[in-house]
């Protein structure tokens, strides 16, 4: 496969929940890709739609969940249209998962070398002997010493980076060609979790990874996506490069997104975006940021913005890129904030 070509492609996904209340609509109209050796990552408050589209394409959807439309691209088939039998030699064997807290991922009662050993120990090609190998190697690649020792300990004897690196572990047991994560350092400190992104990127070079990664903050995914999607009320409202989306946002939630980011030259308080999200059970009518948006229009109330094309790599659906919009200026700590970041990005290069 080129390495301009998607591994995975999500067209037009829909997908509702059945409440006690009414439909709940989590996710509008989703469409993304994700190409062989790169990083796409998925980003948006909780709530936005993120997570269950990365759990529609694991298969892994609540009972509740309704599909309603669209495809999910793999090695030539639709994943939607898999039986569950035939989903089973796709999760974890060519699509592993890395959940958001590693402490519920993993059982607290089972050693974790013996948990390894039952992911590669699954389709019983692998001998018992070989699959202890083979979780020590495991263990040693995702860059826990003493392997041996660690191997017969049970997760709580684990710090939560530790126990990070063992279900990053399990998940690549299989070899899977894409590695979905999801908010895997949330519940990790700050020192802990740039760690574990350094890990996610080395392992995604030395095993030529395909990497889904859904966060709710940008400021993780600054050093490693190649391709960046903004989510807001279970739909893509900007998408691009990472170049495209932290020197360029042009979406008013991007632009609050990146302009509430904490950083170490910010002087002041911190910008936040007013309100709250909307309930998805009713989903508004036209712009679903249009209440928190202080640049909103008239036709925002009124009517869905289309996707907008900005550059060749780089879209956004937002009413303030029609022609006939008045022109607004992002916030100054943004345009602050990104010439400091175009300067700094000079200086690494020379």
């Amino acid at each position: 496969m080129n390495n301009n070509e998607p591994i995975l492609t999500v067209d037009n996904l829909n997908v509702s929940f059945r409440t006690n209340t009414g439909m709940l609509r989590a996710v509008r109209g989703v469409s993304f890709q994700l190409r062989k050796g790169e990083t796409a990552c998925i980003v948006g408050e909780s709530g936005s739609g993120k997570s269950v589209s990365a759990k529609s394409i694991m298969g892994i959807l609540p009972g509740n969940a309704v599909v309603e439309s669209g495809s999910i691209m793999f090695e030539g088939r639709d994943l939607l249209q898999l039986s569950e039998q035939e989903y089973t030699k796709i999760r974890g064997n060519k699509i592993g998962l890395i959940f958001q807290d590693p402490l519920s991922a993993l059982n607290p009662i089972m050693k974790i070398g013996k948990q390894i050993m039952e992911a590669l120990m699954l389709d019983g090609s692998m001998s018992r002997k070989e699959a202890r190998a083979e979780a020590l190697e495991l263990l040693r690649a995702v860059g826990i010493k003493d392997a041996e020792q660690r191997f017969d300990q049970y997760p709580f004897q684990f710090s939560g980076g530790m126990r990070q690196r063992v279900v990053i572990a399990i998940a690549l047991a299989r070899q899977p060609e894409i590695l979905i994560c999801d908010e895997p350092t949330t519940a990790l400190d700050v020192t802990v979790q740039a760690r574990i992104l350094e890990l996610i990127n080395e392992l995604k070079e030395k095993r030529n990874l395909s990497i889904l990664f859904i966060t709710h903050d940008l400021g993780v995914v600054a050093n490693m996506a190649d391709q960046v999607y903004v989510m807001y009320a279970g739909k893509v409202v900007e998408y691009g490069t990472a170049n495209d989306i932290f020197f360029e946002p042009t979406h008013p939630y991007t632009q609050a997104l990146l302009a509430s980011m904490p950083d170490l030259e910010t002087k002041g308080r911190l910008m936040s975006i007013p309100g709250a999200p909307p309930n998805m059970l009713y989903p508004p009518r036209g712009d679903a940021f249009a209440p928190r948006n202080q640049y909103a229009l008239q036709i925002d109330f009124e009517e869905e913005p289309p996707m907008f094309q900005i550059s060749d790599t780089h879209y956004a659906a937002t009413w303030l890129l029609h022609p006939n919009a008045p022109r607004v200026e992002m916030p100054d700590i943004l345009r602050h904030r990104i010439a400091r970041m175009r300067e700094e990005s000079d200086i690494s290069v020379q």
